[in-house]
């Protein structure tokens, strides 16, 4: 599907280096110029792509939202509510949703140069983005309260440590520490099936922190 080859590029690219379109149209298997439509549609998207044809491209900065940060359950209803009216027929309204999303943009509290072109409207379904903001409450609660989750996550089952959200225009990852697996996680929301905060909390431990798992990110 399209919009999960978007999400792999985005993967791709936040590791801040230069990608050639032909290495990544090799990686996903689709041409050239799929990827030169690609990087236009996520740049539109609010994804801080750059770069051009012939040279290549680079995301310039993660898009994360610090979960701590009580306004994210208000850009949420914002998120869906300009998403509702964006699509509208009524074509003021419609600008009207376009340009809110674009002052929303500026107040964004998040590390990066410029904001995104347009924060509401971006290249995920909504219907995709839908199945993710029912977990969004149970992840944010535990990763305020450092508890557990028992996640049912794309058919398998792990026991997480929640760290972190991030927001890619329209779809939410949570960054974890899958217990299970011993390893490092990026979940997309949309794709948890069941979850469950446990009465466990958790304590940072070397290796397992999120300061651990952007160390190994930048050292890849």
């Amino acid at each position: 599907m399209r919009s999960d080859r978007l999400y792999k590029l985005i993967t791709e690219l936040r590791d801040g280096r230069l990608h050639r379109a032909a290495d990544l149209a090799r990686k996903m298997n689709v041409s050239e110029r799929t990827i030169y439509r690609d990087m236009e549609t996520l740049a539109a998207s609010g994804v801080p792509v750059q770069g051009e044809r012939g040279v290549g491209y680079w995301v310039t900065a993660a898009i994360t939202l610090p979960p701590l940060n009580l306004s994210l359950t208000e850009l949420e209803a914002l998120h869906v509510g300009l998403q509702v009216v964006g699509e509208a027929a009524d074509a003021d309204l419609s600008d009207a949703a376009k340009t809110l999303s674009q002052k929303i943009d500026q107040v964004l509290p998040e590390e990066r140069t410029s904001a995104p072109a347009s924060w509401g409207f971006a290249i995920y379904p909504f219907a995709d983005a839908a199945r993710g903001f029912q977990h969004l409450p149970t992840l944010r609660q535990a990763i305020r309260s450092r508890q557990k989750l028992e996640l049912s996550y794309d058919g398998t089952q792990m026991t997480a440590r929640p760290l972190q959200l991030d927001y890619w225009g329209r779809v939410w990852t949570c960054v974890v520490w899958n217990e299970t697996a011993a390893d490092f996680a990026e979940l997309r929301a949309d794709l948890i099936d069941a979850a469950r905060i446990l009465p466990s909390l958790f304590v940072e431990e070397q290796g397992k922190t999120l300061a651990d798992y952007t160390n190994r990110r930048v050292t890849l």
